[in-house]
């Protein structure tokens, strides 16, 4: 009897990008080596994560770059049971990936 698969496939539109945020967003260490707890409060923290899919008119960021955006301008979502973070191309602040040749000064 052969297997069937239920799960539907997902088209992102229009200017919407997917990302998903590291587990590891957790508790951070400062560069004095204090462990800060996930808890703490922080005001107006950006957040990085990593783009899993993008509408078509999308064009500053790609699947599988790091983008910073601010958690207040999120929709969460939930798919196949994975957690997600829907977003508007609008609401990203940077992109971060090996083929973005930028001379900010800034590196990650």
């Amino acid at each position: 009897m052969p297997v069937t698969d239920d799960r539907l496939p997902i088209k992102m539109l229009n200017d919407r990008v997917l990302v998903q945020i590291s587990d590891k967003d957790g508790e951070r260490r400062s560069s004095g080596g204090i462990v800060i707890p996930a808890t703490a409060q922080v005001a107006k923290r950006l957040v990085w994560a990593t783009v899993v899919a993008h509408g078509p008119n999308v064009r500053a960021c790609e699947i599988d770059d790091n983008v910073l955006f601010s958690p207040d301008d999120r929709y969460e979502v939930e798919v196949q049971g994975e957690d997600y973070v829907m977003l508007r191309e609008r609401e990203l602040h940077a992109v971060a990936a090996k083929r973005i040749e930028a001379s900010t000064g800034l590196y990650l």
